[in-house]
């Protein structure tokens, strides 16, 4: 499982997000990720594979890793459950994207991203067109 960035990390040098803000910044890295997840299960980036991202609709978002042709890993992210997202500089070169889901007594880290750098506003293309 993956380490993730503790609360302390997170309310020092933390930055929020929209979610579709992130969301579309996000496709133009795919190169940059390192890991992905959720509470249960995480998928880990490696050499000779690649990152796709698409959606079945609105209401469902898939992260999917391919090694060639062949899909090794996916991860489905329901955007109407993400409030919004908190960046945050993790460990050794690590930045950390919590995706908070909230209800009225509870806020938890329903989906995560860690990249290989941080989110900069002035990155932003349009979905599909790798940055990195």
């Amino acid at each position: 499982m993956a380490r993730m960035a503790s609360n302390k990390t997170i309310e020092r040098s933390a930055t929020a997000l929209p979610f579709d803000t992130f969301w579309t910044w996000l496709q133009t890295h795919p190169n940059c990720v390192i890991r992905a997840g959720t509470p249960e299960a995480v998928v880990y980036d490696d050499d000779d594979l690649h990152w796709h991202f698409t959606a079945e609709g609105s209401e469902s978002f898939v992260v999917q890793v391919f090694r060639g042709k062949r899909l090794v890993g996916e991860l489905l992210v329901s955007p109407g459950d993400v409030a919004y997202v908190q960046g945050s500089e993790g460990e050794e070169d690590e930045y950390v994207f919590e995706l908070i889901s909230e209800t009225e007594t509870d806020r938890v880290a329903a989906y995560y991203f860690v990249l290989s750098h941080g989110y900069e506003a002035k990155d932003r293309v349009s979905p599909g067109r790798a940055v990195h």
